[in-house]
């Protein structure tokens, strides 16, 4: 088969360089032609544990040779160990588990709406965040305040009321009767990697009891130890009534996770599901995923790493006169005033780096959480050579 029909036979969905990716081992990368790349991007933050780690190539070994999927009509002993382990690490009473962030999300909006018609004689509107992202399928989409998705697959999803991230009066401005819950990302990573205060969360939460709304945080991207912290939520010293999960919690497989207060799980048979959903060979990823972040030490040195890259950032933009550093843990962001962020990225994979240009103006860096101190160092030296170029 000729490279370009092997292209021409997948749908468009993003622009991809004419490259085949073939093989990965920790932070590294190597495609059809043996090239090696340091990946910072680490399928946008998926890889949690990089590349082919062994934990999870022996889970699911292990359990391929068992159960791969008995089907959602019973339970099974992975779903109910990782339920178990994050129930236990965490503020909330029960989980479900779906295949995507979108789809946990999707599940959030159920949930909360649900909630409203048996607690908030039906209150069904969710105030989210401008420039927020919470997946791709209809009702995440209209969720979102990506810019660039007005007017795209209309009539979208109602009853999603948008305000300005860190803007308490606007958030307040914003609820009426008709108001369930409130939804955001705790660092908007889609839009360049844009916190939200401990202030305005922390605000959100008592606007959230003041008028009996549901506190939504969508840690699709955050959680899993991506922060530092095993959650975002944590850092802020709050607790939402309803989280996801996706990405690093599968570490490169398909997994996702509502997790919801008890008094909040108010599903009834039929309401959620989902064929694969929950499924074992997944569910054993996830709890070899976990119990690897639960060990002593790993957030120590995520939060070690993290500082190592946000320092080595910050000395390169003085050096070259470029924007503020942005994030937390290991997901940061560095602020481009020239907006060639797509030319630097692809200047950088050229050299074999992966980072990841958010937006024009900013390039975002993913790398796995067990990135070594060494790793992180030929980053930022690569960065340096990239920006003498470039800059």
């Amino acid at each position: 088969m000729s490279k370009s029909s092997a292209f021409d036979s997948l749908m468009t969905i993003t622009k991809r360089p004419p490259i085949v990716m073939v093989e990965g081992q920790g932070s590294w990368l190597t495609d059809s032609s043996g090239k090696r790349y340091l990946d910072f991007i680490q399928g946008w933050a998926v890889n949690s544990l990089g590349h082919a780690p062994t934990v999870i190539s022996q889970a699911i070994s292990n359990q391929a040779a068992r159960l791969i999927s008995p089907s959602p009509a019973f339970y099974n002993q992975q779903a109910i160990r990782l339920a178990d382990l994050l129930t236990t690490n965490s503020c909330f009473g029960r989980g479900f588990f779906a295949n995507s962030g979108a789809e946990a999300n999707e599940g959030a909006i159920k949930l909360a709406r649900k909630w409203g018609s048996l607690h908030k004689q039906g209150a069904y509107e969710i105030i989210t965040m401008i420039n927020g992202f919470h997946g791709r399928t209809l009702a995440t989409m209209s969720a979102s305040g990506k810019p660039h998705w007005q007017g795209l697959f209309e009539p979208k999803v109602p009853g999603f009321v948008k305000v300005a991230l860190n803007d308490l009066d606007a958030v307040r401005a914003a609820i009426t009767e008709r108001t369930v819950a409130i939804m955001l990302e705790p660092i908007q990573g889609e839009a360049g990697v844009i916190p939200a205060s401990q202030a305005f969360l922390r605000g959100l939460r008592q606007l959230a009891d003041d008028h009996q709304l549901l506190l939504i945080f969508d840690e699709v991207q955050t959680g899993m130890g991506r922060l530092g912290s095993l959650f975002a939520y944590q850092q802020a010293g709050i607790e939402p009534d309803i989280m996801t999960l996706g990405k690093g919690i599968g570490g490169g497989v398909p997994l996702a996770a509502l997790l919801a207060k008890e008094a909040v799980c108010c599903f009834d048979a039929g309401d959620q599901g989902g064929t694969y959903n929950g499924n074992p060979l997944m569910a054993a990823v996830g709890c070899a995923v976990l119990e690897t972040m639960l060990q002593p030490g790993f957030l120590e040195q995520v939060c070690d790493r993290g500082a190592q890259l946000a320092e080595g950032l910050r000395r390169l933009s003085i050096k070259y006169g470029l924007g503020e550093v942005r994030g937390s843990g290991l997901l940061l962001a560095l602020e481009l005033p020239a907006g060639n962020g797509d030319t630097i990225a692809e200047v950088a994979r050229e050299q074999g780096l992966l980072v990841n240009a958010a937006r024009p103006d900013t390039l975002r860096f993913m790398p796995a959480l067990n990135v070594t101190k060494d790793e992180v160092a030929l980053c930022l030296s690569l960065l340096d050579q990239i920006f003498a170029q470039s800059v």
